[in-house]
């Protein structure tokens, strides 16, 4: 064994995705060490324990990790059952980052800065790729690894307003009204939303949720208006396939809104480019600019941007990747997760091949991995962290067959930036192309980069949830 083997893999995250790729380590036998910016596992997660998820136990569990906690007795949830992102990280994710196998591996409060590699610059290439890995942390460490899997995943850099990918006129100056995706409209957050005008942009099921709890809080406190804002001139890829959703609860998610929004408790507003936001006698001024370059103004107390996330490639831009100008993702994974070819869960299985950067030994995998795709899921990135751990572990056969499971939405949109708003249902997904098998794939967890699920018939609390890292 060379001494560059004799190094940790370094997981950056230990959220679902990056504990996950602990246990695919762990039982490969390869050394590793995850980092943790958080102080406790799942520490995004825990930022929207109060959603729910809309796919139930069985898609949110890695097989991995789950023989882990089962040879500790672990007490299973009913995996049919719904959890909350709270119940997510405490019954699932610190169970897991408690076993002995993984938890003297987990380091805490540990940012990454910059990922190089030791004594080479990105221009060097002589003897590179038996060169260990330099990664920086915020508190002055320098750490070494032979390989390095990067789901840190996009929480912290959410997409603008701005409808044409940049913050809207004024957008910084009004941030004391703004709330990224999920807030707690219905716990800590009330105050913020009741009695007040919330405008909510963005046409993913992360918008969608919101809607919902909004309008129940409107039934509840009086004065409290919602105004839903979409790019697009139709919601109907928001409506989603109801029925014919595997899903029963992401199915009813878009057939709840959509009883909203005829009954006039939602005010919805097609064809909306935020293009300026002014501060106005302590409420917001938002100036929307409509295709043929007119202007309407809508005047709201608070502004949720449930308008999707973004990767940043910062830390690692020292190592020689191949992004796609367009995605943010491997240009071998891009054409695969497009989001104009792929919203109906058409996305084939894939590996450490479509991951895989010129930079070898980086992988970036998880919601980082989809760059700007929003139709990233969970059970995704578990297959993602088993494919490239086979890899590192040089198990190539077990690393190329790459296989995914998924249940059917009964909705796809072949364009869904298309301002038509023609949708059509789909069957089953055409067989997926490249190795490995997709099997029952006619629609994935689709969201901005969160899959969210409706309220249970019995409640309109807030409820929907992440399927991201």
């Amino acid at each position: 064994m060379s001494a560059l083997d004799q190094l940790p893999v370094v997981v950056i995250g230990a959220g679902p995705v990056g504990l996950a790729a602990a246990a695919h380590l762990h039982e490969r036998g390869l050394p590793f060490l995850v980092l943790e910016a958080g102080d406790t596992a799942g520490a995004a997660v825990r930022q929207w324990g109060h959603v729910r998820l809309f796919s139930p136990w069985r898609y949110n569990i890695d097989t991995a990790a789950r023989r882990l906690l089962d040879e500790a007795g672990w007490a299973a949830p009913d995996l049919d059952a719904l959890p909350t992102g709270a119940e997510l990280a405490g019954d699932y994710l610190q169970p897991l980052a408690e076993l002995p196998q993984l938890k003297p591996h987990l380091r805490y409060g540990a940012r990454v800065e910059a990922i190089s590699r030791l004594g080479h610059d990105r221009l060097r290439t002589a003897g590179r790729e038996h060169t260990p890995f330099l990664i920086r942390l915020a508190d002055g460490d320098d750490l070494l690894a032979r390989a390095v899997i990067d789901a840190s995943g996009t929480w912290g850099t959410p997409n603008v307003l701005g409808a044409s990918g940049l913050p809207a006129r004024g957008e910084n100056e009004v941030t004391a009204h703004l709330e990224h995706a999920l807030p707690d409209v219905l716990g800590t957050e009330r105050d913020r939303f009741a009695g007040r005008h919330t405008l909510v942009v963005g046409a993913g099921h992360s918008a969608a949720n919101t809607l919902l709890v909004l309008a129940e809080l409107a039934a509840e406190a009086p004065g409290t208006q919602v105004t839903w804002a979409i790019r697009t001139n139709s919601p109907a890829r928001t409506y989603g396939g109801g029925d014919a959703d595997a899903l029963p609860a992401r199915g009813a998610l878009g057939t709840r809104l959509r009883v909203h929004v005829d009954t006039g408790r939602i005010r919805l507003l097609t064809g909306f480019s935020v293009h300026a936001l002014t501060p106005t006698d302590g409420r917001v001024a938002v100036v929307v600019r409509h295709a043929d370059g007119s202007e309407e103004q809508v005047l709201v107390d608070r502004i949720v941007a449930a308008t999707g996330f973004r990767p940043d490639h910062t830390i690692a831009a020292e190592l020689r990747l191949d992004l796609d100008p367009i995605m943010g993702a491997t240009r071998a994974l891009a054409p695969l997760i497009d989001p104009n070819e792929h919203s109906c869960g058409t996305v084939p299985p894939h590996g450490v091949d479509e991951l895989a950067h010129p930079e070898a030994g980086y992988y970036a995998v998880g919601m980082k991995s989809y760059g700007r795709a929003p139709t990233f899921l969970m059970a995704t990135g578990y297959e993602q962290v088993r494919s490239v751990s086979a890899a590192l572990a040089g198990d190539w056969q077990a690393a190329h067959d790459v296989q995914l499971d998924l249940p059917e939405t009964g909705v796809c949109n072949s364009n869904p930036v298309d301002s038509t708003g023609t949708d059509s249902c789909c069957g089953p997904a055409p067989a997926a192309a490249g190795r490995g098998l997709a099997t029952g794939v006619s629609g994935g967890l689709l969201s901005a980069p969160l899959t969210l699920i409706t309220p249970d018939a019995a409640t309109e609390s807030q409820t929907g949830g992440c399927c991201g890292s």
